[in-house]
Order: C-alpha cells, then sequence, then structure tokens
C-alpha cells in the first residue's frame, strides 16, 4: 500500500508540472515595466530629459532674448580656455577634499565616544545635539554665521576682543574666507556622516573584537587591524556621498559672501548660476553644467577604482 501511494503522488506531482501553463514559473515582463513605469517616467523627465536639452543648448549661444545660434564646440573650447572657471573648480575641490577629509575623521571620532557605552541619555543627547544642524537650511544656517562671525558685532568676534584677540576678517579676508566656508559647512552636515558611521561603527562583529583583546590586541590594534576595516565599506560610502554634496557647494557662498573677496570662495556652481542667469549665457552655462557633470563622474568612478584596494567587503 506504501509503493502504491509513493506511484500515486509522483505521478499526481508529474501530472501538475506537465500540465502547468508554458511561462507560467517565469515573471511576466509586462508587470515588471509596469512597475518600474512610474521611477523611468521620473527620470526621464526630470534628468534624461533635462540632461539632453543641456547636451544640446551647449553647441549653441544663447541668451534668452534672441534666437539661439549654432555656435559648435565653440563653448568647449572656452570651457579649457577660461581662467575664471578654472580658478573656480580649484576652489570647489579645495572644498570638497577638506569637507570630504573633515568629515570622515570628526565623522568616525563622534561616532566611537557616542558608541563607547556612555549613559544612554547622554548618548540621546549627543546624536541629537550633532544631527539637529543637519535638519536647519542652508540659508538659515548661512545668516546665523554671518552674524556670529561678523568682525564688528559678532559673537564670536566679541569674546576674542574680551581675550584681547583681533579677529580676522573671517569673510573679508582672501586667506580666511574659505577655511570659514569649510568650517561652516563642517558644522552643519556632520552630523549626517556621524550617522552614518554610528551605523557603520555599530554592525562591527563584538565577537571579532573580543577574539582580537583574546590574543593580546590593545585598543589601537583592535581598532586598526579590526574596527577600521570592517568600517571600510562605510566609509567609502560616506566619501562618495560627502564629495558629491560638497562639490555642488551654493548656498552658504552666495549669501555669505557671493564668491569674494577677490574670488577666493567662488565655486563651480556658483559661476554656473552667474553665467547662466545673471548674463544669460544659456548656451555657455550648459556647457559648464556639462563639465561639472563630467568632474563629478570622473572622481566618483575613480573612488570605485581605488576602493577594490583598501575597502574589505565581509
Amino acid at each position: 500500500m506504501t509503493v502504491a501511494t509513493d506511484v500515486a503522488v509522483r505521478d499526481r506531482h508529474d501530472t501538475g508540472r506537465a500540465g502547468r501553463p508554458a511561462g507560467s514559473g517565469r515573471a511576466n515582463p509586462l508587470a515588471g515595466w509596469l512597475f518600474l513605469s512610474p521611477s523611468l517616467l521620473l527620470f526621464a523627465v526630470f534628468i534624461l530629459g533635462p540632461f539632453m536639452v543641456g547636451l544640446g543648448m551647449s553647441l549653441f549661444s544663447y541668451d534668452l532674448l534672441t534666437p539661439p545660434k549654432f555656435v559648435g564646440l565653440d563653448n568647449f573650447r572656452r570651457v579649457v580656455e577660461d581662467g575664471l572657471l578654472l580658478h573656480s573648480l580649484r576652489n570647489t575641490f579645495v572644498f570638497a577634499f577638506a569637507s570630504m577629509v573633515t568629515h570622515l575623521a570628526g565623522g568616525l571620532l563622534l561616532a566611537i565616544a557616542v558608541n563607547r557605552g556612555i549613559n544612554k541619555v547622554l548618548s540621546y543627547f549627543v546624536r541629537t545635539a550633532v544631527f539637529f544642524p543637519f535638519l536647519i537650511s542652508w540659508a538659515a544656517v548661512a545668516l546665523l554665521w554671518k552674524y556670529v562671525l561678523d568682525p564688528t558685532f559678532g559673537i564670536f568676534s566679541y569674546y576674542l576682543k574680551e581675550l584681547s584677540i583681533d579677529p580676522p576678517g573671517w569673510f573679508t579676508d582672501p586667506a580666511w574666507a574659505l577655511p570659514s566656508i569649510i568650517g561652516i559647512d563642517f558644522w552643519h552636515t556632520i552630523g549626517y556622516t556621524f550617522l552614518i558611521m554610528l551605523a557603520g561603527l555599530q554592525t562591527v562583529p563584538s565577537e571579532m573584537v573580543e577574539a582580537a583583546r583574546c590574543d593580546g590586541a590593545n585598543r589601537f590594534q583592535t581598532f586598526f587591524h579590526i574596527t577600521l576595516p570592517m568600517m571600510s565599506p562605510t566609509m567609502f560610502f560616506a566619501s562618495v556621498i560627502t564629495f558629491i554634496g560638497a562639490f555642488q557647494i551654493f548656498d552658504p557662498i552666495q549669501i555669505i559672501t557671493r564668491g569674494g573677496p577677490n574670488d577666493s570662495t567662488i565655486s563651480v556652481v556658483m559661476y554656473l548660476y552667474q553665467t547662466t542667469f545673471q548674463a544669460f549665457q544659456v548656451g555657455y552655462g550648459s556647457t559648464i553644467a556639462l563639465a561639472v557633470f563630467v568632474v563629478i563622474m570622473g572622481v566618483t568612478l575613480l573612488q570605485f577604482w581605488g576602493s577594490r584596494k583598501w575597502v574589505h567587503n565581509a
């Protein structure tokens, strides 16, 4: 009876498999495209469409007032020869790399300090205090620090004078203007990097740390040989996101210094804004936008290529 039952079950299974409609085991491609269609539509309208229009406009000279004039690759030749554009790119690279280094180091140190088993109430307070500035708009942050660092009636400058220290021209001295903007950006956005680092730090297996301690490794050896390699994917993600965001810096520079003094703080996005919306050189502005895209994509690809040498994937 057992043999007969097994045969019946096998026959029923084979019959069901043979009688299954063709293609029922595969996903319906039409359903997949329907699910993707909202995202594809948004991508086409707000990303791919403007990109193609910008690519086309880069071949024309257009000022919004007269009909576009085809100039071919003249705008691209002008990009290479534009001294102010190259200067703004240099400023932007300095800002972006300084922001990336300070955010990675500062965010990691803050995450380590909070993650070391301190009081839960204190830990919650520190997390909130560090992340809260990130929730404030750039306009409010820029106006706040423009007042705080004002050399005449700013709060920070006032206390420096009380200590018999002559405050520098934070935003009027070319030597101090860009470092001041870098410091303001750090205060405003370090909370985001801090949370990324804290999340990555909490994914480090405690078993590996304990095993290293049992083998005689001290805290520094454990950090550099266990924690840091395990944190490398998180640090890579933070470095890419930080660089892309920093390279597009515009708001604090526009509000506080407007690119001055002597173009010491002008960024490439601000130069793009001035060229397109103040000088009405739409065709050349489109070319600058494409140049910014190429630079960001190139640096990002370079970061991905370099990550193969230092990022340790579990």
